[in-house]
């Protein structure tokens, strides 16, 4: 594993940033991602910001991550998951 991976996982898992359920990005069902996203994040005890900020953090955390190695067809999953993360949150969708 290269330290480029370590140090994503490390956050990932270490940060006070969410306890995400396993493969949550590995669904093609966007919303399923936000409705993950969204239980996490209301129920960490590791967030510092709100539940809405902290799971769209993870959400671009993980598509930044990836970078060039993300396919187009993950890419825009997670890209709709952020929509559906709106939604569910019951914010206004961005255009």
């Amino acid at each position: 594993m290269t330290a480029k991976k370590k140090w994503s996982a490390d956050v990932t898992e270490h940060s006070d940033a969410l306890d995400l359920e396993e493969h949550v990005f590995e669904s093609d069902d966007a919303r399923k991602i936000a409705a993950s996203l969204k239980r996490s994040a209301e129920h960490s005890d590791r967030r510092k910001a709100e539940p809405f900020q902290s799971a769209m953090s993870m959400l671009n955390f993980y598509i930044n991550r990836a970078g060039k190695n993300l396919p187009e067809k993950r890419r825009k999953v997670l890209e709709k998951a952020k929509d559906e993360l709106r939604v569910a949150f019951g914010r206004e969708k961005q255009d």
